[in-house]
């Protein structure tokens, strides 16, 4: 999951100071759910017995945090507290982020070594993929890379067009055919193009699919197959993009994006808008 790492610097400290405030607002109506739930879920009790324990699966669960990550979560708690008596319900807030970010890694940076870094990005109609393109794109140019996109979502109509004004918003190259060309020719050509340029960075635009659609899902595939004759390895990163509000449905898009394109990253969208965003974890 390297793609999550680019984020970690920036130019500017004001801006840094400035992106990390609108995240923390943006995901406190995400936090607020799980942990006030669980605030008001253990009120008036001291003692993490098996009842609190009891209530905090409840919550979790309720929160779509799925039901074997919630048993690993309990299992470790369990653990810590077997091994410090003196941990109590005042502290289980702490505890739990800790394991909740324990099961959430920093992943490795992005590998400069690697030119071009070709990543695809997958996901079902709607979930904000080009947005997130968009600010990926952006992301690694304000990192001083050279970014070329691909425009191989030729399914819907105003894809290209939409693609095309991130590129120009971002101040980007994009590869582009016309309407109903063959996706995996775009990428073909896209990740050609950047390897005779030296550009640093690709980044394929897909189109929405359900994840149930046997077809759609074996012409992802093939996209990604294109491209490694292209590059060896390529696509070196596979990016689902979910909806956080979708819940636990986002478990089994993963499942099915994973089996026909080996999905190594994860972007979760409009987390900021729901309080049921325990699907990440």
């Amino acid at each position: 999951m390297a793609l999550f790492g680019l984020f970690g610097k920036k130019k500017e400290e004001a801006q840094e100071a400035s992106v990390k405030e609108d995240l923390e607002k943006g995901l406190e109506r995400s936090r607020s759910g799980i942990f006030g739930k669980l605030t008001r879920a253990i009120a008036g009790r001291s003692t993490i017995d098996d009842a609190v324990l009891d209530d905090l699966e409840e919550v979790l669960v309720t929160s779509d945090v799925g039901v074997d990550t919630t048993l690993r979560i309990i299992e470790r708690i369990q653990a810590r507290v077997a091994r410090d008596k003196y941990l109590g319900t005042g502290e289980l807030n702490v505890i739990l982020r800790e394991e909740i970010a324990e099961l959430m890694k920093d992943p490795e940076p992005v590998d400069p070594a690697i030119k071009p870094y070709v990543i695809m990005v997958v996901g079902v109609n709607g979930v904000g993929k080009t947005t997130t393109i968009g600010k990926l794109a952006h992301a690694f140019k304000a990192e001083g890379r050279s970014v070329v996109l691909g425009a191989a979502d030729t399914f819907r109509a105003a894809a290209v067009d939409q693609l095309r004004i991130w590129s120009e918003r971002v101040g980007v190259p994009i590869v582009q055919q016309g309407m109903g060309a063959d996706p995996a020719a775009v990428a073909f050509d896209t990740v050609q193009s950047a390897k005779a340029k030296g550009s640093d960075v690709v980044i394929i635009d897909t189109a929405g699919r359900l994840h149930n659609k046997v077809g759609l899902m074996n012409e992802l595939t093939k996209v990604r197959n294109v491209m490694g004759k292209v590059i060896p390895d390529a696509p070196h990163e596979v990016l689902l993009v979910l909806d956080a509000s979708t819940g636990q449905n986002a478990i089994e898009q993963a499942k099915q994006f994973t089996k026909a394109t080996d999905v190594t990253a994860l972007a979760l969208t409009k987390i900021d808008g729901t309080a049921k965003g325990g699907v990440a974890i």
